[in-house]
């Protein structure tokens, strides 16, 4: 029976610092889609400027995200990370799918920010 509560804490406590990692990188989605939106407002920015700045997002985000779990998990760091930013991605995908409820991308473009995201994060874990 105490085996089963260990078992039951060490999870929760899993849990509860992935969403600690996801909400890290929500912020900082956040913070960076504003500077972007007023560095569009302000300066004028071209298309592709604004995607190189989306992809940006995507990769810092998903960085502090992974950085922020492996700090927490201490241990196979990088597949924390890695999952933290496929975690993101999928969030990001259902939330798309809610507001929109259907896909507005492409499967490559889809499969290049899974990548991207999942990068990030992986990366982000190995450097905390």
């Amino acid at each position: 029976m105490e085996k089963k509560t260990a078992d039951r804490q060490g999870i929760e406590q899993t849990a509860v610092s992935m969403l600690k990692a996801l909400l890290c990188a929500y912020v900082v989605t956040g913070i960076m889609l504003l500077i972007l939106t007023i560095l569009l407002y302000k300066a004028g920015l071209s298309e592709e400027n604004v995607n190189a700045g989306i992809i940006l997002t995507y990769v810092i985000s998903t960085f502090a995200g992974g950085f922020v779990i492996g700090k927490l998990m201490k241990v196979k760091k990088f597949l924390w990370g890695l999952l933290a930013g496929v975690l993101y991605f999928v969030l990001l995908l259902l939330i798309s799918l809610g507001v929109y409820h259907a896909l507005q991308a492409e499967i490559m473009n889809l499969l290049t920010t899974l990548l991207l995201c999942a990068g990030g994060g992986m990366l982000g874990g190995m450097v905390s």
